[in-house]
C-alpha cells in the first residue's frame, strides 16, 4: 500500500452512524436553525463515506474488522 492511500479504519456500524449523524447535522444548516454549525456534519459524512478517519489513524484506533496476522 502506498503511503498516501487512505487506510480503511472505520467499521460498518461506525460508517452508518457517521453518515446518519452527518446528514442530520447538515440538515441543521439548511432546514433547522440555519446556522453554520450544521456544516460540521460534513466531517462525519465524508469520513463515513470514505471509511477512513484521520483522527483514528493518529490515535491508532480501528473499528473495522480485525485483519489476519501476516
Amino acid at each position: 500500500m502506498s503511503p498516501t492511500a487512505l487506510q480503511q479504519n472505520v467499521g460498518p456500524i461506525d460508517r452508518v452512524l457517521r453518515v446518519v449523524l452527518g446528514a442530520v447535522l447538515l440538515t441543521l444548516a439548511f432546514a433547522g436553525p440555519k446556522t453554520a454549525w450544521g456544516y460540521l456534519g460534513l466531517i462525519p459524512l465524508v469520513t463515513g463515506m470514505l471509511g477512513s478517519c484521520p483522527l483514528y489513524s493518529i490515535l491508532g484506533i480501528s473499528t473495522g474488522p480485525a485483519r489476519p496476522a501476516r
